[in-house]
């Protein structure tokens, strides 16, 4: 009867270790504002994180707003999170005929809110990440 508790006791303890880690998978909103084109404007978009052991895929898109115009923009993101920590990635954004490659990293302000920053030849926006 002791062993059997024993063993309760052990598999109790070890089910919370053997559970998946939470994923950041899911839908996110981003609203940046930055140099694209040759303008200044504001990026405000969605996308959907496609999570797996800390790496993630992020396609997205949204509109960029800037000199009283609109534009279309999409993008692929694909970046490592450490821990507790920042995410570091990669990036392009394909607007009109500009493809532009950029690097992108995030710090988390609070749970599920990130401060965001995007840099590449010709590219360069700051920004908040709500998600994902």
């Amino acid at each position: 009867m002791k062993m059997n508790r024993m063993a309760a006791l052990c598999l109790l303890i070890a089910a919370p270790l053997m559970a998946p880690a939470a994923h950041a998978e899911g839908l996110g909103a981003e609203v940046n504002y930055g140099r694209a084109d040759g303008h200044w404007g504001t990026e405000i978009g969605a996308g959907y994180a496609f999570d797996m052991a800390g790496f993630s895929l992020t396609p997205g898109g949204g509109v960029y707003l800037r000199d009283g115009d609109t534009k279309l923009y999409g993008r692929v993101e694909a970046a490592y999170t450490i821990p507790m920590s920042v995410s570091i990635g990669a990036g392009v954004r394909f607007s009109g005929d500009n493809t532009r490659p950029y690097a992108t990293l995030a710090m988390p302000l609070i749970p599920k809110l990130r401060a965001k920053a995007n840099v590449g030849p010709k590219y360069y926006s700051v920004g908040l990440t709500l998600g994902y």
